[in-house]
């Protein structure tokens, strides 16, 4: 595939399996990762990027999603420069910087708990988010800030991995 995954819900359930679950489940990670491989000018296949990440927690082995650092630990790994910021009112300048990011965050509605990566950059637009909403069909404009996209809808314990481009 050399396209980026705008929304991982439309992927058929028997596609892709994380774990013993569907990528449409559980998948966000990898995706982000996929997503961020492309926005950098590289690709992996899919099939070895599940791979990598399923045994990155032998234990959870994908059914639970993937680590918050899972991709940072990855990039570096494939020899990517990467910074790791947790400090939100770092992002946006951390952001702009880097060719490619994948920004982890937690969510709340009602009595559900959940987390999300979603791979994005900032064009001379705002900053363009890929696979973040359910719904998605195309790349999602955010607006000029991170922090207030984040605020805005109330996620929180985010986690910024900026991605450069690998050293000549």
């Amino acid at each position: 595939m050399d396209a980026f995954i705008y929304n991982q819900w439309e992927i058929p359930k028997d596609q892709w399996r994380y774990g013993l679950r569907s990528s449409a489940s559980t998948g966000c990670g990898w995706i982000a990762t996929h997503n961020a491989l492309h926005l950098l000018g590289y690709r992996e296949e899919i099939p070895d990027l599940i791979r990598y990440y399923e045994y990155q927690l032998p234990l959870i082995h994908g059914n639970l999603g993937t680590s918050f650092w899972g991709p940072a630990l990855c990039f570096r790994q494939w020899g990517f420069p990467v910074k790791v910021i947790v400090n939100g009112k770092q992002f946006d300048r951390a952001a702009k910087e880097a060719p490619a990011s994948v920004l982890f965050y937690r969510w709340k509605s009602g009595c559900k708990i959940g987390a999300h990566f979603v791979a994005l950059h900032h064009t001379s637009q705002g900053f363009v988010g890929y696979n973040t909403y359910r719904n998605s069909k195309g790349p999602d404009f955010y607006g000029e800030s991170l922090e207030a996209f984040l605020k805005k809808r109330k996620y929180f314990g985010a986690v910024l991995i900026c991605i450069q481009k690998k050293p000549s």
